[in-house]
C-alpha cells in the first residue's frame, strides 16, 4: 500500500481540525450532551468510517480493505472497553456531569498522542526486526491473560499511581468549576478535575500498550493502523452518553476482548513463525508449513466475537436496572479566590 507523504499530512491535518472543532463546539461550553444529540453523531462518526474503510478497499484493494475493518472493529472494542474505565475514573472522583465532556475530550487527545507514538514506534521496529512478531505475539497472548482476569472493581482514585501523584502534589477536596489548578492563600493547588484528567492518560497509556501490537497483528501498513485508532478514538465521547449505563451490563466484554488479543496473539507467532530468521528455531529457516491466517478470517472471527461477548452480556443482565454514569456532586459550586 502507497501511501504519500502528502496523504500523510492531510490526514493529521484533518485530524487535527477534528479535534479542534469538537472542543470549540461541543465541549468548550460545559453541559451534558442530549440523548439525541450523542445518538446523531455517534451514527455520523461510525458512518464515516465505515465509508472510509470502503474507500481505502476500492482504491487500494480489498486486501487492505479488510485489514483495517478488522482493525477497526477491534479498536472499537478495545475503546469502548476503555470507556467503562473512564466511567469508574469519573465515578471515582465524583465529576459532575457538566464537566463529563472535557475530561473525555482531554482522554481521547491524550490517547490519541500516545497512540501515534505507539504507532511510530511499532512500525520502526516491525520494519528492522523480524523477530519482533515473536515478541508482540507473546505481549498480547499475556495481555488476553490479563483481560479475561481484569478487575475493573478497582478504586483507581486510590491506586499506587494516583497515591503517589497525591503525596507530590497539594490538592484540593473541591471542583472549581472546570479548572485544573487554584490559588489560595498564596498558594498554589490542584483540583480533582487535574486528578482525573493524570488517572485518565495514566489508563491511557495501558490501553495504548494493548491497542497497537493488537492491530498491527492484523495489519503492517502504519496508515492502516493509524486511520482505523483515529476512526475508532472519533466519536467516543458522544458514544459514552449515548449507551450511558449499558456499558456496566457489558459483562462479558473483556472476556470477548481476551479471546480477541489471544487470537491475534496466536496469529502475530504464526506470522514469526512463517517468516523466521532466528537461528535457534529451524536453524534460521521459515517455518513455510506453518499456515498464515487469512485477514478474511481474522473479520469474521472479531466481528462474531464482539457479537457474542454483547449478545452474551445484555442476556445475562437483561434484568439489571441502569445505573447512572457517574454519580455526581449536589452542589459543584466554586469559591470565589484568584483562581486559574
Amino acid at each position: 500500500m502507497q501511501v504519500s507523504p502528502l496523504i500523510w499530512i492531510i490526514t493529521i491535518a484533518v485530524t487535527i481540525v477534528f479535534f479542534v472543532y469538537e472542543f470549540f463546539v461541543h465541549v468548550r461550553k460545559p453541559h451534558e450532551p442530549s440523548i439525541g444529540e450523542s445518538a446523531r453523531w455517534s451514527v455520523f462518526y461510525i458512518s464515516l468510517a465505515l465509508l472510509f474503510g470502503v474507500g481505502v478497499g476500492t482504491l487500494s484493494g480489498w486486501t487492505y480493505g479488510g485489514e483495517y475493518f478488522a482493525g477497526y472493529l477491534t479498536e472499537k472494542a478495545l475503546s469502548i472497553d476503555n470507556l467503562f474505565v473512564f466511567l469508574l475514573v469519573m465515578g471515582a472522583f465524583a465529576v459532575p456531569k457538566i464537566y463529563q465532556q472535557k475530561v473525555l475530550m482531554v482522554g481521547i487527545i491524550i490517547a490519541l498522542v500516545l497512540r501515534g507514538i505507539f504507532i511510530a514506534v511499532g512500525a520502526t521496529l516491525i520494519e528492522n526486526l523480524s523477530w519482533i512478531f515473536y515478541v508482540f505475539g507473546a505481549l498480547l497472548l499475556l495481555l488476553a491473560y490479563r483481560q479475561a482476569f481484569s478487575n475493573h472493581e478497582s478504586d483507581p482514585a486510590n491506586n499506587r499511581f494516583m497515591r503517589f501523584i497525591r503525596r507530590h502534589l497539594a490538592v484540593t477536596d473541591e471542583y472549581h468549576e472546570d479548572k485544573l489548578t487554584v490559588k489560595k492563600d498564596g498558594k498554589r493547588f490542584v483540583t480533582p478535575m487535574m486528578l482525573t484528567i493524570i488517572a485518565i492518560g495514566f489508563v491511557d497509556l495501558i490501553f495504548a500498550v494493548d491497542s497497537i501490537p493488537a492491530i498491527y497483528g492484523l495489519t503492517d501498513q502504519a496508515y492502516i493502523v493509524f486511520t482505523a485508532n483515529v476512526f475508532a478514538l472519533m466519536g467516543l465521547r458522544q458514544l459514552f452518553f449515548l449507551i450511558g449505563g449499558l456499558l456496566e451490563r457489558l459483562v462479558y466484554l473483556s472476556q470477548g476482548l481476551a479471546v480477541i488479543l489471544a487470537f491475534i496473539g496466536v496469529k502475530l507467532v504464526f506470522h514469526a513463525l512463517h517468516v523466521n530468521e532466528i537461528a535457534f528455531i529451524n536453524g534460521g529457516q521459515p517455518l513455510l508449513w506453518i499456515p498464515e491466517i487469512p485477514i478474511s478470517f481474522s473479520l469474521i472471527f472479531i466481528a462474531a466475537t464482539i457479537t457474542v461477548a454483547t449478545v452474551a452480556s445484555l442476556f445475562k443482565t437483561r434484568g439489571n436496572q441502569k445505573r447512572p454514569a457517574a454519580p455526581a456532586p449536589s452542589d459543584p459550586s466554586t469559591t470565589k479566590d484568584d483562581s486559574k
